[in-house]
């Protein structure tokens, strides 16, 4: 008999790695979720991938609390981990707008 427990866990983690971003936005009714319209690093990711997707961030804020929780900031979007994997990334300003063409 096959074990599929820890196998189907990998394959759901994978897959949303690659799952559609969403931004948290505050509207005077209380607060929404969108599309990002910027990449911004996915829930699940590690550091590690962060790093090698987005490059070095502008500022690493130490880890705090337990379980620890630390924050990278980049332009346009802040991440926060706990331990070494995102929970969460926020955008912090709009992005540039397209080019005409």
């Amino acid at each position: 008999m096959i074990r599929r427990g820890p196998l189907a866990a990998a394959a759901v983690a994978v897959a949303l790695c690659g799952a559609a971003m969403a931004e948290t936005i505050a509207t005077k009714d209380g607060i929404a979720v969108k599309d990002a319209a910027m990449p911004v690093p996915a829930r699940g990711m590690t550091m590690e991938e962060v790093t090698g997707k987005f490059g070095a961030p502008s500022a690493k804020v130490p880890a705090v609390g337990n379980p620890p929780i630390s924050r990278w900031e980049y332009p346009g979007f802040i991440v926060y981990f706990e331990h070494d994997h995102v929970i969460h990334t926020v955008t912090t300003a709009a992005p540039p707008p397209a080019a005409a063409p």
